[in-house]
């Protein structure tokens, strides 16, 4: 029998040489200007005509290729501007963000080259750019007003099938979704829309619009079910997430601005100590201080190297709790932190800045 679901997600970009996934059983599924393809849709209250919304997104949808020493695999991704900016997720074009190459096609079947403008790790979305003007763009929807129940459509090009379509509706707003950094460590995807919309290894940075057309979300990651010997199953379940359009703008207008984005940073290097491990060495459980960054926000707060951060802004320490803060608080933030240190618990306060 299949086990229980799991929370953490497999990434389901299609990589040729495998699925691409992770012992946590996670896998992401793998604004703008410009002329927008406007989509005078006017669905009756409670219904939704997916033929005239596939009909006039589908032209906007591309599928993307990336290449690298790491390997190869595909994803999805949307045009925003007209002027041939293309928005995916970063896993899906990780392999080739060093020195690979990125290839997109076309709804129409044109297959060109893409230059990686730039990448956020944290949110988990990249911009690509193609030499390509006068093309159809989706609008970026940021200010939507999403309800529960409502419905939606995902588009994009699971197991590498390009021009899919599939629909459902928005399940819960505001999930703060644990997921794995395409180069390693942990992430939250923050105040993501959940969906049933059936999303599948390869829709990866594909829209997810509403009944009008608008874009609303990026496709990123799925919760799958293990099987009896453990493995994740990698396909839909039901249960799919999308970084929210407020969260996509903000990052393609900096991307597009500076090729970086920005986020708050801490000035320290941690790793997260399970009940168990402290219990073993007679500590807290919490995130172990490996290393402070001389003259950082946490040095000036008085932490060092070996103490034991046991609570972050009123919750438990965790990985996952540290990430979330990352991704949700504004550089300025003063955070109050619990910290443990030879035996002794004490309080301190860290003033976040930008990250270098």
């Amino acid at each position: 029998m299949p086990g229980k679901s799991n929370w953490w997600l497999r990434r389901p970009a299609l990589n040729w040489l495998e699925l691409i996934g992770f012992t946590l059983a996670l896998a992401l599924v793998a604004g703008g200007l410009g002329a927008w393809a406007a989509l005078k849709l006017s669905p009756a209250p409670g219904s939704c005509d997916t033929t005239r919304v596939a009909t006039a997104a589908l032209p906007s949808v591309v599928t993307v290729f990336a290449s690298g020493a790491a390997g190869s695999g595909s994803g999805s991704g949307a045009i925003i501007r007209a002027d041939g900016v293309i928005l995916t997720n970063d896993h899906v074009i990780a392999t080739a963000a060093e020195s690979g190459t990125i290839e997109v096609l076309l709804n129409n079947g044109d297959r060109l080259g893409a230059h990686l403008v730039g990448t956020d790790p944290i949110t988990d979305l990249a911009v690509l750019r193609i030499d390509r003007n006068k093309l159809p763009a989706l609008l970026l929807a940021p200010r939507e007003q999403l309800t529960v129940g409502q419905p939606v459509v995902a588009l994009g090009a699971p197991l590498g099938l390009s021009g899919t379509v599939t629909s459902g509706i928005v399940s819960a707003l505001g999930r703060n979704v644990p997921a794995p950094k395409a180069g390693g460590g942990t992430t939250v995807l923050a105040g993501a829309i959940q969906t049933d919309a059936a999303i599948n290894p390869g829709n990866s940075g594909g829209p997810l619009v509403t009944c009008e057309g608008r874009l609303v979300g990026v496709n990123t990651a799925i919760s799958t079910v293990p099987t009896a010997s453990g493995d994740t199953g990698g396909g839909s379940v039901g249960i799919g997430f999308a970084v929210p359009a407020s969260t996509a703008q903000r990052i393609v207008d900096e991307l597009l601005a500076s090729g970086q984005a920005t986020h708050p940073w801490i000035g320290a290097q941690t790793t997260e100590i399970s009940q168990d491990t402290a219990d073993r060495f007679g500590t807290k459980a919490g995130l172990f201080v490996q290393e402070v960054t001389s003259g950082g926000p946490a040095e000036t707060a008085g932490l060092q190297a070996g103490d034991v951060i046991t609570g972050i802004n009123g919750q438990p320490a965790s990985a996952v709790s540290l990430a979330w803060l990352l991704v949700s608080a504004e550089v300025g933030d003063a955070i109050p932190v619990e910290y443990y240190r030879d035996g002794t618990a004490h309080q301190a306060t860290i003033t976040l800045v930008e990250q270098p």
